[in-house]
């Protein structure tokens, strides 16, 4: 192999003195750094148009006069907060999509009081989705919509669009969905029904604190808080980094509690039974048949995605009645699929293909 011919005095002398300048900023950034306020989110202008017990159902204001006909429901997983969806102005999949025409509303989670820890799946799939879907109607004088849903938010989009198919949905958009549980590991080993009692923990603390949640997610990436420090140190000297490292690191601080009822659902009956790929999954006194889905879906996967894989995120395509289906598997992780610029170059203009020829 040819040796690399040896840098010039001028080129040495210019790398020296950019290491000089970023160590430098890295100090004097990283004493703003930790003596500043929470980053600020938020690009679009928004209004609550709907409000029941955790549940808010927000409408994101048009910025274009001609707008699609059907509109567009993302609901956000209960255990956080829907600003991933609008992070920054560049950053924002809302404003993508306001600026291409859609009516997007975002169905969005309250910490639940001490008094709704009975909140189950029911309520979402039977209640809150339901409202939000005739609350818009009220609205735009719309009746059939396209739901979306990011992570255990597709998880209740599918589990709703199963139970009442045939009314509001028209086509079904999922981030990063779980359906298969039994292929995330980790989180089988965490929930692991030989040690871990759920009733106990349901019974006693009845709203689940994220701590609890987080601690999975540490499970998975054990070294991954420490990695992404010495990532931004590396990086301090470079402001958009930082600013997109303080969005994202308050949006996983700010991490919700659950309802305990939900939280024993998402366990014994998706985790451990893993009643919904199964078809087993009984709500309200019906199983969940995901073959009575027969609208378009679009399966969106992040190829690189430690929290949910393509085997957990893919039977979607093979379990549903649906003759329309599609999937996308994006580089990236779990969050790059619904902020970032990286997002904004390649996924977003496929979705926005997608949903443009149905939403006429």
């Amino acid at each position: 192999m040819a040796e690399s011919a040896p840098l010039s005095p001028e080129a040495v002398a210019d790398r020296v003195r950019r290491e000089v300048d970023r160590a430098l900023k890295r100090n004097i950034k990283g004493l703003e750094f930790l003596t500043s306020t929470r980053a600020e989110v938020g690009a679009m202008a928004r209004d609550l148009v709907h409000r029941e017990g955790t549940a808010m159902l927000w409408r994101y204001r048009p910025v274009v006069d001609e707008i699609y006909r059907r509109p567009l429901l993302i609901v956000s997983p209960p255990s956080n907060k829907g600003y991933i969806f609008d992070l920054a102005p560049g950053q924002s999949m809302v404003e993508y999509l306001l600026n291409r025409g859609f009516d997007v509303f975002n169905l969005d989670w309250a910490p639940p009081r001490r008094d709704e820890a009975h909140i189950a799946i029911a309520d979402y799939v039977d209640r809150f989705i339901p409202d939000s879907i005739a609350r818009i109607a009220e609205i735009t004088g719309e009746r059939e919509i396209t739901l979306a849903g990011y992570c255990m938010g597709g998880t209740l989009a599918t589990i709703h669009a199963a139970l009442h198919a045939g009314n509001a949905v028209k086509n079904l958009v999922l981030f990063a969905t779980p359906i298969d549980f039994d292929t995330m590991r980790l989180f089988q080993t965490w929930a692991d029904q030989r040690h871990f009692d759920v009733d106990m923990v349901v019974d006693r603390l009845g709203v689940i604190p994220p701590e609890l949640m987080l601690g999975a997610f540490d499970l998975a990436r054990p070294a991954n808080r420490t990695a992404g420090r010495l990532h931004l140190w590396t990086n301090m000297w470079n402001d958009e980094f930082v600013r997109s490292y303080r969005m994202f690191d308050r949006w996983a601080a700010e991490t919700l509690p659950v309802p305990g009822e939900y939280f024993r659902d998402q366990i014994k009956k998706l985790m451990w039974a893993n009643a919904l790929v199964k078809n087993e999954l009984e709500i309200g006194g019906r199983t969940v048949d995901l073959a009575r889905i027969t609208v378009p879906i679009l399966n969106i996967i992040a190829q690189h995605d430690h929290i949910v894989s393509e085997a957990a995120a893919h039977p979607i395509m093979t379990l549903t009645g649906s003759t329309d289906r599609e999937q996308l598997v994006s580089k990236g992780g779990h969050v790059s699929l619904v902020a970032g610029p990286a997002a904004l170059r390649r996924l977003w203009p496929l979705i926005d293909g997608w949903l443009g020829k149905r939403s006429v």
